[in-house]
């Protein structure tokens, strides 16, 4: 009787202790994709993304851990329990919806091609036959660049991470590069090595590849994405989430 009593007790207090949400919640991440997440010289990973995961973490009385992961693996190491959550920005779409769930969306930023100044370049079919147009591997831009441009004779090149396209682009052997507008301003036109390079064309929008980014977490996990949910939610009344957009975008990024 003493024994079943003590391990019901157990049990009680193991439920309560989760009910209180996780002691730590592991982040899956690619730091290679500022102004969302990079890692400095030091080490240490900064960026939008990791300070809403930081705000969402304290809420939830947790502790956050990164685990660094190449983009196109994010969702396979998620399966495999290597992390509980994706927040990388990672963008909502069908495809990825019949693997994972998502969180309500955090934030939408547009996605455009930079080529060099004068270039006369823009997204579409006309203009980019015969072109070379590097994406990362495994993200939205590559979907669509493939989709719709690969069909009609450019050649879509894929790299591991966002960081590999921008020497290719300067050294010529792209023509022009696919990404998020804002990764492509922070990440590269705002830098030295950016001087020559422009934004080509118009924002690319389509509502079938281009979802707001949330966060990734496996479909068995409802737990966890309710909590994070209802940290989101907390976090966006209080002022902290607008806050930390005013540190990175010269807009609001809310979907």
């Amino acid at each position: 009787m003493k024994k079943w009593v003590l391990s019901l007790g157990i049990s009680v207090c193991a439920f309560h202790a989760h009910a209180q949400g996780p002691l730590v919640i592991r982040f899956g991440v690619d730091p290679t994709y500022p102004p969302f997440e990079s890692k400095l010289a030091d080490g240490s990973l900064v960026g939008f993304d990791i300070d809403l995961g930081n705000a969402l973490c304290a809420r939830l009385q947790a502790k956050c851990t990164w685990v660094e992961n190449a983009f196109d693996g994010l969702i396979p190491a998620l399966q495999a329990r290597k992390f509980d959550a994706i927040l990388s920005s990672l963008s909502i779409t069908e495809e990825r919806q019949k693997t994972i769930s998502f969180t309500n969306p955090l934030y939408f930023t547009p996605s455009r091609l930079i080529a060099a100044t004068g270039s006369g370049l823009a997204p579409d079919s006309a203009s980019l036959h015969g072109k070379r147009i590097g994406v990362a591997q495994g993200s939205v831009q590559e979907t669509y660049a493939k989709r719709h441009w690969a069909t009609v004779g450019a050649e879509i090149v894929s790299y591991p991470d966002q960081e590999q396209v921008y020497p290719d682009l300067r050294g010529g052997r792209l023509d022009a590069a696919f990404q998020d507008s804002l990764a492509a301003k922070s990440g590269f036109l705002d830098k030295p090595q950016g001087k020559g390079f422009t934004f080509a064309g118009p924002p690319v929008g389509n509502a079938a590849v281009f979802g707001a980014a949330a966060i990734g977490v496996r479909k068995s996990d409802r737990a966890l994405i309710e909590q994070l949910n209802q940290a989101q939610s907390e976090i966006k009344k209080d002022g902290t989430y607008a806050r930390l957009a005013k540190k990175y975008f010269d807009f609001d990024p809310t979907p």
